[in-house]
C-alpha cells in the first residue's frame, strides 16, 4: 500500500508539475546516467547517456498511470525496468540503423511491476537508490535551516570535526554545539522520513533507512514512550558515509557530463 506522500507525489508527476519532475531529476538524475553508462560498457558516449536519461524520465511520465502498487515493485524497480527499456530500445534502434533499415519504438514491458523474486538485483544500484534519498534529505535541510546551524551541522558530521574544533572555528562553547547539532539532526529525521516515504512503494524500502545504520523512530513501551534512546552518533556517522559516497557519485557524473 503506498503512503500518501507518495501518492501525492505520483498525482503531481501525472499533473506535469514541473517541481515535482525537476525534483526526481535533481535526486535521482546522477543514478540513472550511471547505471545507464555502466550498461552501455563503453558503446555510448556521455551525451548519449545524459540524453536517455531524459529519456527514462519521459518514459515514466508516460507509465505512470498504468503503476499497479498492488504487483509489488519497488520505486527503485521502477526506475531501472526504465531506463533498461530505453538503452535497449536505443542500441536496437542503431543496429536497425546498421543495417539500413528502422527501428520500431518497443513497448514498455511491465512485468517489472511484480515484486522481484530472482538475485539479479543489482545491489549497488539499489544501495545508490537509497543514497540518493538520502541526499534529498540533506539538501531540503540544508535549504530550510539557519545557516550557522547547518554549518555546524556540516562541520561536525559531514566534515568530521570535532566539538571543540566547531566551538573554536565559530567561537561559541562546545555545549552550543551540540544544542544546535541536536536541533539540525532532528530536522533531518523528519525530512529522511518524508523522503524516504515519498519515494518507497514497498515496505522493504520503507526499511531501509533502519537496515543502513538510520533509525528514525524510537522505539516506544506499551504507554507510547520512547523505551530506547537514538545511537545518535550511530546515525551521523552513517550519515556522513552515505553523504561522502553521494558526492563520489556526483563528482564522477560531473567528470563524464564535461568530457
Amino acid at each position: 500500500m503506498l503512503t500518501l506522500l507518495t501518492t501525492n507525489f505520483i498525482g503531481r508527476l501525472k499533473a506535469n508539475d514541473q517541481a515535482a519532475w525537476f525534483e526526481l531529476w535533481q535526486t535521482f538524475g546522477p543514478v540513472v546516467r550511471a547505471q545507464l553508462t555502466k550498461w552501455g560498457k563503453g558503446r555510448i558516449g556521455s551525451e548519449t547517456v545524459r540524453d536517455l536519461s531524459q529519456e527514462t524520465l519521459a518514459a515514466l511520465s508516460e507509465s505512470i498511470d498504468r503503476y499497479d502498487p498492488a504487483r509489488g515493485a519497488r520505486f527503485s524497480t521502477w526506475l531501472l525496468a526504465i531506463a533498461k527499456h530505453v538503452l535497449g530500445d536505443e542500441m536496437d534502434r542503431r543496429n536497425a540503423l546498421k543495417r539500413g533499415g528502422s527501428k520500431r519504438a518497443a513497448v514498455l514491458d511491465e512485468s517489472w511491476m511484480g515484486a522481484a523474486t530472482t538475485a539479479g538485483v543489482d545491489e549497488q544500484y539499489e544501495a545508490a537508490v537509497f543514497r540518493a534519498k538520502v541526499e534529498a534529505a540533506i539538501r531540503m535541510v540544508e535549504k530550510e535551516t539557519d545557516f550557522t546551524d547547518f554549518s555546524i551541522y556540516r562541520m561536525r558530521v559531514l566534515d568530521g570535526q570535532s566539538g571543540k574544533e566547531v566551538a573554536a572555528a565559530l567561537g561559541t562553547s562546545e555545549p552550543t554545539v551540540s544544542r544546535r547539532l541536536a536541533k539540525v539532526r532532528e530536522s533531518l529525521r523528519r525530512r529522511l522520513s518524508e523522503v524516504i516515504a515519498t519515494y518507497s512503494f514497498t515496505d522493504d524500502e520503507r526499511e531501509e533507512a533502519a537496515r543502513n545504520g538510520l533509525e528514525l523512530n524510537p522505539k516506544v513501551d506499551a504507554s507510547g514512550n520512547p523505551s530506547a534512546p537514538f545511537d545518535e552518533p550511530g546515525f551521523d556517522e552513517a550519515i556522513a558515509e552515505i553523504y561522502h559516497q553521494q558526492l563520489e557519485l556526483r563528482r564522477s557524473d560531473d567528470a563524464n557530463r564535461v568530457r
